[in-house]
């Protein structure tokens, strides 16, 4: 249609007085401007090549995905931002209708969808690319995928573990009673026969371990939430676990703010999370060290910091440290941290950690001063309502 009128326009260019010149002239900007508005609106990225495959036109969401300059973009060759993308397998120049998925790392990481179709008519080989930001649909599908998989490998392992557990505590029975008829044999046979049974007591227990924590991480108990100080909380586990951590020749700092408001929680889960991130402090530093356990108020949130001198976690393994069967320690189950992380997403709270390799992790809890059951979000006609109902205040 805009062919035909600019086609009719030069046919009539002789014909036609000054004012009319001007008032066709006035037409055509403002369709221009409303064309242009209107591709600038678009959350997917625009753009036009001409038939040499060079840039002709680009709207303001093709500029940001790919962090093109507009003003300097135009004429110069599309393949100077998308060097990999071939039109045809063989090789040809003249574009075809394909699409394609695209992984840009500038201006940041994310994923593209890619669509292209060559212009209608004029027998170039212009091009229209339509992109389109499809990072977040692709990290919802690998968290599907991920959570339909570990849910699949729970649950075989949940009866898996069942039914290791039952033989487990037949060996522990027998190897009880072995242990009592070793008593009965002289010192000189009994000695080497004691650290073998040592040896096996030690893996028995081990294993039951591991199987306790698989358990607790599948089949989560209850939480019984009680108003609470935080500060009795982690007193009482560094107290509990003050022998290991004088064992471990470690420094301890305990910077516990005052006058921090109570917050729901379960008492023993609770002391449980802390006491597994003293524990992972504690073994982070088997030279010694200095551990640092803080409480603080953070807006609607008290924040509780566990933080050890240790050698740190490197930044390829940090993001997977709350994976299951996923330990940096070499005797590590993979799991403390996994149930640390549900415990505190079932108080309604974060876990964070933030570490450097060669000078120490630091393990966040941020707990909410109310506890939060249900929250209506809100309405798009009235933006400026919101109800958030609790069913404690």
């Amino acid at each position: 249609m805009k062919q035909k009128f600019h086609q009719k326009l030069l046919g009539k260019l002789n014909w036609l007085d000054a004012e009319s010149v001007q008032g066709y002239f006035s037409q055509l900007a403002r369709e221009h401007g409303f064309l242009e508005a209107v591709f600038n609106s678009l959350h997917e990225g625009v753009i036009v090549t001409n038939d040499e495959g060079r840039i002709s036109y680009l709207n303001q969401a093709a500029t940001e995905l790919l962090g093109v300059p507009r003003d300097t973009a135009l004429g110069l060759p599309l393949g100077r931002y998308l060097p990999d993308l071939k039109w045809d397998a063989d090789g040809a120049s003249r574009p075809r209708a394909f699409s394609r998925e695209l992984e840009v790392f500038y201006p940041r990481q994310r994923y593209l969808h890619l669509y292209a179709v060559p212009l209608a008519g004029g027998g170039g080989a212009g091009a229209v690319l339509i992109l389109r930001d499809v990072t977040e649909s692709r990290k919802q599908a690998a968290e599907t995928l991920e959570s339909k998989r570990v849910e699949a490998m729970t649950l075989l392992a949940a009866g898996v573990a069942h039914e290791i557990g039952n033989p487990l505590n037949s060996l522990h029975i027998h190897l009880q009673l072995l242990e009592r008829e070793l008593r009965r044999l002289p010192e000189a046979p009994r000695a080497s026969t004691q650290e073998s049974l040592r040896v096996a007591k030690a893996e028995v227990a081990r294993l039951d371990k591991i199987i306790t924590q698989f358990l607790e991480a599948v089949r989560p108990t209850p939480v019984h939430m009680e108003l609470q100080p935080v500060n009795a909380v982690v007193g009482e586990t560094l107290e509990f676990m003050s022998g290991e951590i004088a064992n471990a020749g470690v420094a301890v700092e305990a910077e516990l703010a005052r006058g921090l408001p109570r917050v729901w929680l379960d008492h023993d889960q609770m002391k449980q999370v802390f006491f597994n991130l003293i524990k992972n402090a504690l073994e982070a530093m088997p030279r010694g060290g200095k551990l640092t356990v803080a409480t603080e108020a953070a807006g609607n949130h008290v924040v509780i910091s566990v933080a050890d001198t240790g050698a740190g976690i490197p930044p390829d393994q940090i993001g997977r440290i709350f994976d299951p069967y996923r330990s940096t320690k070499p005797d590590g189950s993979g799991l403390g941290l996994m149930i640390v992380r549900r415990i505190v997403q079932e108080h309604g709270g974060a876990l964070d950690v933030d570490s450097a390799v060669g000078k120490g992790t630091v393990f966040r809890v941020r707990l909410p001063v109310r506890e939060k059951r249900v929250r209506v979000l809100e309405a798009a006609q009235a933006p400026s309502r919101r109800l958030e109902l609790a069913a404690r205040n």
